[in-house]
């Protein structure tokens, strides 16, 4: 993050009880422009994005948790393409690494452009990638839920407008063995129906229905935006 070519940029930590050295860590910069906050006790990941999202202060609004990593120009380049598109909601495109931070050779992507009718089929933009313009959404806050809080934030903002695909790499997403990602296929379908239900205020129908919906539009974009080694390699992705 503090490698970045962007320089005007805030870095809102939000602790989360760690039992790591974070706090030596973020005291080590000495750079003001990092903001630290540590909870007095574990409120979830929920709850730690609001408390970043209340507290920042700058025009655009991105996210990167502690597992993953962004390309040096990541802030540049979006911000400008959003910029040039005049876009307030963009995302690009990112490849995976393991817990020891070697690549995957997995390439994923999306659509050009997500509608809000997508969103809800599918939250094609990863955590890591998506920016959206705060003056223009508005403060962000969602309910308090464990699992797809990133893609109830994604909801939200998808009412207000559509994103957009910024056609690069510019972060690298670690895929760990024991993540909430890896749940199995009933949890993830119960995860999903209270996303729809409880965080979204879907009825119990139709939340079920987007629940299933987004199982069956996992596996397609799996097949058409998530490139393997030997695609990469033919189409020379980096």
């Amino acid at each position: 993050m503090i490698d970045q070519t962007y320089k005007t940029w805030e870095l809102l930590i939000v602790d989360d009880c760690s039992t790591d050295n974070t706090d030596e860590i973020v005291a080590s910069f000495h750079d003001e422009r990092i903001k630290y906050f540590k909870n007095k006790k574990n409120c979830g990941a929920a709850l730690a994005r609001n408390k970043a999202m209340r507290e920042a202060q700058g025009e655009w609004i991105a996210f990167l948790d502690s597992d993953d990593l962004w390309m040096p120009e990541k802030l540049e380049k979006q911000i400008g393409f959003m910029n040039e598109k005049n876009c307030v909601f963009s995302y690009h495109d990112f490849m995976k690494i393991d817990e020891e931070s070697k690549p995957l050779h997995v390439y994923v992507t999306g659509p050009n452009i997500v509608t809000k009718k997508k969103m809800y089929n599918y939250g094609y933009p990863g955590c890591l990638t998506f920016m959206y313009n705060a003056k223009a959404m508005g403060l962000i806050q969602i309910k308090d839920i464990k699992k797809n809080n990133d893609y109830a934030i994604l909801l939200k903002l998808c009412k207000k407008a559509d994103c957009y695909l910024l056609k690069e790499n510019l972060a690298q997403y670690r895929i760990r063995k024991k993540s909430i990602s890896h749940d199995k296929f009933s949890k993830k379908l119960k995860s999903h129906y209270d996303l729809f239900h409880y965080c979204d205020e879907k009825l119990a129908p139709i939340a079920l229905w987007y629940a299933c919906w987004n199982m069956v539009y996992g596996v397609m974009k799996k097949r058409k935006y998530e490139k393997t080694k030997e695609i990469c390699k033919q189409e020379n992705v980096s």
